[in-house]
């Protein structure tokens, strides 16, 4: 007897972008300066939103996509948001990472989730 089964979804899957994201969130996640800050989401991403919770002295958050694209070394691949500012796109991805410009910075993350896996 032949077994049936069901294929996984993949990035194409259109479906999964028609849904509503599976909510996903973090807060007061830690961003110092030395090294960049990984967050690792379960599944592709259909859209994320970044804040930079930080209030007093200015402390500027790099975002980007890979952890050389925000150590900008040579070249900036990143985008920066200032204190209290925040940045929704529609992003798949399975990861972003953060770094703090010249101080250290305190980061927020709202992802609404599809059911493909990041594999």
């Amino acid at each position: 007897m032949a077994e049936f089964k069901f294929a996984k979804p993949g990035l194409n899957a259109v479906g999964q972008y028609q849904l509503s994201g599976i909510p996903y969130a973090s807060a007061s996640i830690p961003v110092g300066t030395a090294a960049a800050v990984e967050v690792e989401f379960p599944t592709v991403t259909k859209f994320v939103t970044i804040v930079n919770d930080h209030s007093g002295s200015s402390a500027p958050l790099r975002v980007g996509f890979s952890a050389n694209g925000v150590v900008g070394l040579t070249q900036n691949h990143f985008f920066v948001l200032d204190n209290g500012e925040s940045y929704t796109g529609e992003f798949r991805v399975k990861s972003i990472y953060l770094l703090g410009e010249p101080a250290n910075t305190t980061a927020s993350v709202i992802a609404g989730l599809t059911m493909i896996e990041t594999e």
